[in-house]
């Protein structure tokens, strides 16, 4: 199975409609306006790490969508990892390309998790205003489980194609999981859709970081002992959750995640 690159080249999670008109000069190639235009178009991670590098006019509304992206694409790949895990151990006769898929699946969902940490560190740093605007349409995909994910949780080794599109529709998912998350609507889909009708989207600081901070200590996981074993990243998502949680009023749930996130900690015999 081929596995198409999360970061730094992107994955492009759909095709979004553009239309064509006679309106203003197009920005230059290259540009920071060309990058964000870029991204609405095929909604790739890679445009918005373009803009990133630098600080400009796009450099806000790019990290807020970078940081959607980077966590729906952890969730996404390791729900598929899941999947292949469960078909390793049912098919016994050719475990091999299932073993292969988890590895690379999940080193480069680690990637992802850095970079979501790296973002919201910086979040953290330049946005202290209280509501956090996400100026992007909501994701391609669907929230429903996609029918070849039980064909491999089976055991059942797919076509490289239908293993492909299989990834990409995960990855999608993982997107559309992780917005409803950032918004305050983590199991409604529709309600969040609703939202996205009225651009830009405002959420309120404490919602975000709430559930940034829930992200993080989420996807920390795939740093654990059985699964990349390296403790010091594993601590430095952790961090940043704790980090965000100490930017927002304390309240029943972020008192209650930040003793989740000790525990981990610990257990995972990491000083804090």
């Amino acid at each position: 199975m081929k596995i198409h690159p999360l970061l730094p080249c992107a994955l492009a999670l759909g095709w979004m409609a553009v239309s064509c008109s006679t309106g203003p000069r197009p920005p230059e190639p290259g540009t920071p306006a060309f990058f964000w235009g870029a991204a609405q178009q095929t909604y790739k991670s890679g445009d918005l790490l373009e803009i990133l590098q630098g600080d400009n006019d796009f450099t806000a509304k790019a990290r807020v969508w970078e940081i959607a992206l980077s966590a729906g694409m952890v969730q996404g790949a390791e729900d598929l990892v899941t999947a292949y895990e469960s078909g390793m151990r049912l098919n016994r006769a050719n475990p091999g390309p299932f073993r292969r898929n988890i590895s690379q699946i999940r080193n480069l969902s680690g990637h992802s998790a850095l970079d979501l940490a790296q973002q919201v560190h910086t979040l953290l740093a330049k946005e202290k205003g209280p509501q956090i605007s996400l100026e992007f349409a909501f994701p391609p995909g669907s929230a429903v489980e996609p029918a070849a994910l039980r064909k491999v949780y089976a055991g059942i080794l797919l076509q490289e194609s239908e293993a492909a599109s299989l990834q990409t529709a995960m990855l999608e998912r993982g997107v559309v999981q992780a917005v409803c998350k950032l918004v305050g609507s983590p199991d409604d889909p529709a309600k969040s859709l609703e939202l996205f009708k009225t651009a830009p989207v405002q959420v309120k600081r404490e919602v975000f970081l709430l559930a940034a901070a829930n992200i993080l200590y989420d996807e920390s996981a795939i740093f654990g002992a059985n699964k990349l074993d390296q403790p010091l990243r594993l601590k430095a998502l952790c961090d940043e959750a704790l980090g965000a949680l100490g930017a927002i009023p304390e309240t029943k749930d972020t008192k209650a995640l930040a003793d989740r996130i000790h525990t981990a900690l610990k257990k995972a015999k990491i000083s804090l």
